[in-house]
């Protein structure tokens, strides 16, 4: 029906899409075995950043974080596949996140 009428994304796509853009926003991904969630974060927030919006003690005790993009990952089809062809990368500090990322944080409190 999209084709039909000459679009590519339904309007609520596009208008989740523009608000979050307008409002300086994107989403990282946490991904385990009972539950796969998005977090939102400002652009521009660094790794550590964004740990604290999960939970305070994240950022503070902020040592790593494993990062891979959701494309890739869905291209690969695992995390466990991708580890083994070495595609997570270890992120310190200074890294800024990117929109769709899927992290997993290391800490120690």
């Amino acid at each position: 029906m999209l084709a039909e009428a000459g679009q590519d994304e339904s309007g609520l796509d596009k208008l989740a899409r523009v608000g979050f853009d307008t409002l300086g926003l994107q989403t990282f991904l946490t991904a385990g075995e009972k539950e796969t969630r998005a977090w939102t974060i400002r652009k521009g927030w660094t790794a550590p950043q964004a740990a604290g919006v999960i939970h305070t003690d994240f950022q503070r005790g902020f040592i790593k974080a494993d990062v891979i993009s959701y494309d890739e990952l869905v291209a690969l089809g695992s995390l466990a596949e991708a580890r083994d062809k070495g595609k997570i990368r270890q992120e310190g500090k200074d890294y800024v996140m990117r929109d769709g990322d899927v992290v997993e944080f290391k800490f120690n409190v």
